[in-house]
């Protein structure tokens, strides 16, 4: 039966749960894949360190000893970074090899160039797990959902804000108390900044838009927002209002173009993304046949992201075996612009602290009503020194109606602070 060859790049967290399934598989191959499978080489920095894990033999610190090897058929990318994950994969299919990957900083701001790569060279690259961790979603939306126009997408992508503010919603924390014990059970990394401000679920965002509406959506193209200015004020309102408050990640195909963000929000309680806890991630879909449907699972992880990957080399392997790799490359035949944020429509909740006096209500709603801005909830509490605490919800309003009247608002000497401003589902 026929070997295939594969190599890792990167024996870390992820790399080592592929390097573990893909040992566990090894003898089903044959079965679920036609073929057999043999690890070359594993690319790592340190040889010293990765030789307590697999054999020195497979190890190699040049990663030009696994390009160049021609009996190599397929790479696994688990590097991460930009560089030089770029320059090998470049060189990869120019050297005929198949590449499966979980970059998603490359493939967000990158992937239209590693793609008509793959496709000059007659080679699979697959990236599954660089969207949704374990979550199968981008090959549903290559191919089981293919026949759909999608209009809508929205979910959380990131794990650790989403168990940050599962820890807020349920135990009262404050963000920096539930982001220590984030770090100590090992969900947050030591500089959680790409997590907490929403750049890594913007990455996945960019990816899972382009290939929903078949147009080319970059990283810098994504609004990001994230948590850092939520408090546990912010969700006892949340919930006063029936809601929970989630990161989430937007995008929609619209008639003016689409819209890519990703930033707080309040969703009401019995939403089914309210009701996704912890580090689970979950993306909901609505298409124009399939109507609405939601993924779930675990979106990071060492064997959630392992399997995903894995997934991706037995797609290439059964490729390889009936001559047909290439099959399923880049989808975006469209060119549609991508909105500028201030053109979306929103719903708004503002908490903010006014002199409590005659006349300063109808002031506020003076200013909101003169840029376009309609006050669907009010709540007056807490008055304290002179001042009352004002939460606000409003209608749909477009972010740059709202954001004028902000700005007359916090430069209004009856306003002592704007303390917070959240979109609401």
């Amino acid at each position: 039966m026929k070997k295939v060859k594969i190599a890792i790049l990167g024996l870390g967290t992820v790399g080592s749960g592929v390097y573990k399934l893909l040992e566990r598989r090894k003898q089903e191959m044959p079965s679920k894949a036609g073929v057999e499978i043999e690890i070359a080489k594993i690319l790592v920095r340190n040889l010293e360190k990765a030789e307590k894990k697999v054999g020195r033999e497979l190890l190699t610190d040049d990663w030009r000893e696994i390009v160049e090897d021609e009996s190599i058929s397929v790479i696994i990318e688990v590097m991460g970074g930009m560089e030089p994950a770029c320059t090998i994969i470049m060189e990869a299919f120019r050297a005929g090899k198949h590449v499966v990957s979980a970059n998603k900083d490359l493939i967000a701001s990158r992937g239209k160039e590693l793609l008509e790569a793959a496709k000059d060279n007659g080679c699979d690259f697959l990236f599954e797990a660089a969207v949704a961790g374990g979550i199968p979603i981008l090959r549903p939306m290559k191919q089981c959902l293919a026949g759909n126009e999608i209009s809508d997408i929205m979910g959380i992508f990131n794990g650790t804000t989403n168990f940050i503010l599962t820890k807020m919603t349920d135990d009262g924390m404050e963000f920096e108390d539930a982001l220590r014990v984030a770090k100590e059970l090992g969900y947050a990394e030591a500089d959680p900044t790409a997590d907490v401000e929403g750049y890594d679920a913007g990455r996945k965002v960019a990816i899972l838009a382009s290939i929903a509406f078949h147009s080319r959506v970059v990283f810098e193209d994504v609004y990001t927002e994230g948590i850092s200015k939520i408090n546990a004020k912010d969700i006892q309102y949340a919930k006063e209002l029936g809601c929970d408050i989630k990161l989430l990640g937007v995008a929609k195909n619209t008639d003016n173009g689409i819209e890519a963000r990703v930033h707080p929000m309040l969703i009401p309680s019995g939403h089914p993304l309210a009701s996704v806890k912890d580090a689970f991630n979950a993306v909901f879909v609505h298409g124009d046949a399939v109507d609405d449907a939601m993924f779930y699972g675990r979106g990071a992880g060492e064997m959630p992201t392992a399997s995903a990957i894995v997934g991706d080399v037995i797609d290439i392997l059964r490729d390889i075996e009936w001559g047909c790799c290439g099959r399923i490359g880049c989808s975006c035949y469209r060119e549609l612009p991508v909105k500028a944020i201030g053109d979306v429509e929103s719903k708004y909740f503002m908490r903010l602290h006014a002199e409590d006096k005659p006349g300063v209500l109808a002031t506020i709603a003076g200013v909101f009503g003169n840029n376009a801005v309609s006050i669907s909830k009010l709540i007056q509490k807490n008055t304290q020194d002179g001042f009352a605490e004002l939460a606000i919800v409003t209608d749909l309003v477009k972010e740059y109606h709202f954001r004028d009247a902000v700005t007359v608002l916090g430069g209004m000497s009856v306003i002592q602070k704007i303390s917070s401003i959240i979109r609401v589902l």
